[in-house]
């Protein structure tokens, strides 16, 4: 069980100013989390009777450059929604 002086120097280490009605209601809120925590850690799971989802691995393929004509570049390219030069124009995704 946390106690009241736990949450004071956890607060201190983070730096952290708690009123006295805040250090009770954190100190409850903590005390919840690691009962659940020690909840799930007495679960345990029987592998001998859980049916197997099949064999798992990875799947991959070899990346494979090939050559594409002009005429067959130029026809790809007129098939995209916005283009930019030679290439496919995109949202950029990443800022």
């Amino acid at each position: 069980m946390i106690e009241v002086k736990d949450v004071e120097k956890l607060a201190e280490l983070a730096r952290i100013r708690l009123e006295d009605s805040e250090k009770q209601e954190i100190t409850k809120e903590i005390d919840s989390i690691l009962a659940y925590v020690d909840q799930i850690k007495g679960a345990t799971v029987d592998m001998d009777h859980t049916p197997a989802v099949g064999d798992v691995h990875n799947v991959y393929r070899e990346d494979i450059v090939k050559d594409t004509s002009p005429e067959d570049r130029e026809a790809i390219l007129e098939e995209a929604p916005d283009r930019e030069g030679e290439f496919i124009a995109v949202k950029k995704i990443l800022g």
